[in-house]
Parts: C-alpha cells; sequence; structure tokens
C-alpha cells in the first residue's frame, strides 16, 4: 500500500511538472502573441497614418488641378481674345494697304494731269 501510494504520488508530481510546463508554453505563446498583437497594431497605426497623408495629398492635387484648369480657361479665352484682335488687325491693315493703293493710284493719276496744266 506504501509502494502503491509512492507510486500514485510520483505519478501526480510528474503529471503536475507537464501541467506546470504546458502552462509555461501556454503563457510564453501568449506573451508572444500578445508581442505579435502589438507589432501589427504598430504597423496598422502607421500605415492609417501613411494613408491619411496620401489622402490629404491627394486633396491637395485635386485643389492644384482645378486652379490649373480655371488657369487654363482663362488662358484659353485670353488667346481666343488674341486671335479675334490678330484677325481684326490683320483685315484694318489689308483695308488700309488697300486704302493706300488706291491713294497712290489716284495721286499717279494726278500728278502728270497737274504737271501738265
Amino acid at each position: 500500500l506504501q509502494q502503491q501510494a509512492e507510486q500514485a504520488c510520483r505519478q501526480l508530481l510528474r503529471t503536475q511538472e507537464e501541467h506546470e510546463q504546458l502552462l509555461q508554453a501556454a503563457v510564453e505563446q501568449a506573451e508572444e502573441l500578445e508581442q505579435s498583437l502589438r507589432n501589427a497594431e504598430a504597423v496598422l497605426a502607421e500605415r492609417a497614418a501613411q494613408l491619411r497623408d496620401a489622402q490629404a495629398q491627394l486633396s491637395r492635387n485635386k485643389l492644384l488641378i482645378e486652379e490649373l484648369r480655371g488657369e487654363n480657361r482663362r488662358f484659353a479665352m485670353a488667346l481666343q481674345a488674341a486671335e479675334l484682335k490678330q484677325k481684326s488687325m490683320e483685315e484694318k491693315n489689308q483695308l488700309l494697304e488697300e486704302q493706300a493703293s488706291a491713294l497712290k493710284q489716284l495721286i499717279g493719276k494726278i500728278t502728270p494731269a497737274s504737271l501738265s496744266g
């Protein structure tokens, strides 16, 4: 009976040691998982900050694009106005050249008549 009690006690001690080892392994695994979770949260926070920065940059770029489009429209209108003004000036220049040519012809006709008279 004494021998059975000692054997049962040794068996109980081995079982208790195995449970303690399993518990220690589970605690270590839980600590590793907590560390992995903290690392993942840090990476996630960094990525979220990068996304916020990218979103802010995107918003600034959209505003800049809208400003550039407005400026482009103003330049296009100014160019169109300049082209119209140039066309008008060319038409006036053509008219003035025609008038100058007519005056030269008239002067050419008048001058010989006045010299002969």
